[in-house]
């Protein structure tokens, strides 16, 4: 594992998961949600991320966590291993509240300095209706690439994982 990604819905573990992995495989980890945000919670333009996403693929050691499906294509045609966190919704809800209520007012690790955690209602609906769309299209974009997919269906399942690696 050289290049891997990591994805799966808001709130299923992937920054977490991303950070102690890049550690035990000597990786450097990049956080979609820190190339993407900028302070205050402006967004990157389509070209500025795909700019800093190319120089990042380019490099021959990584790991970047983050499903953003727009620059999905990218990031698989270089990977050599996908972690899938495929966590059933009411937990990764449940993980979104708990992550919002423990960084409230403030950046979380992953994310860019001066980007406080707030409740979203749009970004909340987003992930509740994550079965019905991006999984749909994420699973889509998932065909037909040579990257080695591990789907984890549960925390056990990761766990069980990190332990075999």
């Amino acid at each position: 594992m050289e290049r891997v990604l990591v994805i799966g819905p808001c709130g299923a573990g992937k920054s977490t998961l991303s950070t102690t992995l890049a550690t035990k495989l000597g990786l450097p980890v990049y956080h979609m949600d820190q190339l993407n945000w900028k302070p205050g919670w402006v967004e990157s333009s389509k070209e500025e991320l795909h700019d800093k996403l190319a120089v990042i693929v380019a490099t021959e050691r990584w790991l970047i966590d983050g499903t953003y499906g727009g620059t999905l294509a990218a990031r698989l045609s270089r990977a050599d291993t996908v972690i899938y966190l495929d966590y059933p919704i009411a937990l990764c809800v449940t993980r979104l509240l708990k992550r919002i209520w423990t960084y409230r007012g403030r950046s979380r690790p992953d994310m860019t300095e001066g980007c406080p955690e707030r409740l979203d209602i749009g970004f909340l609906i987003y992930l509740i209706r994550w079965n019905s769309g991006p999984r749909l299209r994420t699973e889509a974009r998932l065909r037909g690439h040579d990257a080695k997919v591990i789907r984890l269906r549960s925390p056990l399942d990761l766990q069980l994982w990190l332990g075999s690696i």
